[in-house]
């Protein structure tokens, strides 16, 4: 990839200023694809891959305008569609912080509890306490840092999970960035809606086409 973008600067270099100007803003589009990006706010997709339910999360949160309610201990993440809870990550015990003071659904289905079979990375999860509603992040997380998870429930779908497809939103704060917990449970059939990738792939044709109208 270097080695096209600085062979495109060395042919601008030979280029004039009317074919200069759309080269150079080119340029700055695809180099943007490559930029550090922020962050993004967290949240956790639901899946139906083959015969199972794939939940991925990944983001990070603002604690800002949420009150520390003490320490919790899960051994086990799951669903509960009906009460709106979900805890992504491993089995087998975390220490998690718990946070209250946000507004958001409570309830995402009509399924009862459900464990998940496997699970990585890092233990988060949203719940409804008895009118308390908790968010759980791992001992000791700081506001902004990044957090990834997944968990499988093996031989299931959302009929068998009892969850409703759509996209449901927990927020809090005053509106700043990553103030808020995002649930997408997918439709099946939904398309994927693109990535870095894809993107990469029409910069380095665009680029090309340019280079061949530059006749560099």
């Amino acid at each position: 990839m270097k080695t096209i973008i600085l062979a495109a600067i060395r042919c601008s270099l030979k280029a004039s200023p009317k074919k200069l100007l759309p080269l150079t803003l080119f340029g700055v589009a695809v180099m943007s694809l490559f930029s550090v990006q922020p962050v993004q706010a967290y949240s956790v997709t639901l899946e139906q891959v083959g015969s199972n339910v794939v939940a991925t999360g990944s983001g990070a949160f603002n604690l800002t305008g949420l009150t520390f309610d003490g320490l919790g201990f899960l051994t086990l993440t799951g669903v509960t569609a009906n009460v709106g809870n979900i805890y992504t990550g491993p089995n087998g015990g975390s220490l998690l912080d718990l946070y209250i003071g946000y507004t958001g659904p409570t309830s995402f289905g009509n399924g009862g509890p459900f464990g998940s079979n496997t699970g990585s990375g890092d233990v988060v999860g949203i719940q409804n306490n008895i009118g308390n509603m908790l968010l759980a992040v791992p001992h000791g997380y700081v506001s902004g840092a990044a957090l990834s998870d997944s968990m499988t429930f093996n031989n299931a779908t959302f009929a068998s999970l009892g969850l409703t497809p759509g996209t449901y939103e927990w927020t809090w704060g005053t509106g700043l960035a990553n103030q808020n917990f995002t649930l997408v449970i997918e439709s099946a059939g939904v398309p994927d809606g693109g990535s870095t990738v894809s993107l990469l792939g029409f910069a380095l044709l665009g680029l090309a086409a340019l280079r061949r109208k530059l006749s560099c």
